[in-house]
């Protein structure tokens, strides 16, 4: 069946939390309660670029559209309050293809409690193009400019799923729901550890907090040059955990004691690295005892 915007934007607004107020050619954004700040991440997902649609499930891709924006704002220290959705639609792509993937953002954004506020759909000639645009407030903003020299960094999961699940499909496996593989479900589906940003911004000892996207050895190198700071890998770390990118994983720095962290938050933490004063790379290891600077191994969005 031919694709049609009315169609499309009738499913929104009857699918999606919020999606009945989509009546005008604005939306409001949600103000901040008193005392708090309103904070916006966008993220752009291209068919052939961050996905295949002949791997991903729709309604898993519609599910992972909204994690990986929600997720910024949780590792920002931000709760989401609202979202717009822009669809750019090549004329043949099908509709039973699109309900599923709506369905599936649909389904992620009630168990999210976060309403669609705005957006836009468009058409083109071929592929498919997916953005977002979160809004989420905090009272404490994790910026990445205020981690300090001697702070620990810890992440919330092992890392490297994402990649493993990435190379199984590059070699012929599927998604299965009878079967699900947890290396595959990493990365179609992830499930950010939403909740936990707000509660790392409640501990002032934790000064900064990124998510793993673009992978570890890239988020540290960004977490470090915004600080003016270097920081030494862990050398406990596998080659996964450090060049494997679409963990969203929080990762975070503090200069309390790992075991101390983990009883706050009741949860195991992951050793990553070490802040340390700027020295003459933003990342460092240990190679043969020696301490050096590390290559930057994360996802290249303009790479041939």
């Amino acid at each position: 069946m031919k694709l049609d915007e009315l169609e499309i934007i009738r499913r929104i607004r009857a699918t999606f939390p919020g999606g009945r107020e989509l009546v005008d050619d604005c939306g409001g954004v949600p103000a901040p309660p008193p005392g708090q700040q309103l904070l916006v991440t966008t993220d752009l997902m291209e068919a052939g670029q961050h996905f295949r649609l002949d791997w991903h499930p729709p309604e898993l891709l519609g599910r992972k559209l909204l994690m990986v924006n929600l997720s910024d704002l949780d590792a920002s220290g931000a709760e989401a309050t609202g979202f717009t959705l822009t669809l750019a639609l090549g004329r043949d792509l099908e509709l039973p293809w699109l309900e599923r993937f709506l369905d599936g953002l649909a389904r992620a954004a009630v168990e999210a409690k976060v309403p669609v506020i705005g957006g836009d759909t468009v058409g083109r000639s071929t592929g498919l193009g997916l953005g977002i645009t979160a809004f989420g407030t905090c009272r404490r903003w994790l910026k990445r400019e205020a981690m300090v020299a001697g702070d620990r960094l810890y992440a919330d999961q092992e890392l490297g799923a994402s990649l493993r699940g990435l190379r199984k499909l590059m070699a012929g496996a599927r998604w299965d729901p009878a079967a699900p593989d947890p290396d595959l479900a990493a990365h179609l589906d992830p499930s950010p550890n939403l909740g936990l940003g707000p509660r790392l911004a409640g501990i002032p000892q934790v000064h900064a907090c990124i998510d793993i996207s673009d992978g570890l050895s890239r988020d540290l190198r960004n977490l470090a040059e915004a600080a003016g700071l270097s920081v030494i890998l862990d050398p406990g770390l596998g080659p996964d955990s450090v060049v494997g990118g679409e963990d969203y994983a929080r990762c975070f720095s503090s200069s309390l004691p790992r075991e101390e962290l983990q009883r706050i938050l009741g949860m195991p933490l992951i050793p990553v690295g070490l802040a340390v004063e700027r020295a003459e790379a933003p990342l460092l290891h240990y190679d043969r005892g020696s301490l050096g600077p590390y290559p930057d191994r994360g996802f290249d969005h303009f790479a041939p």
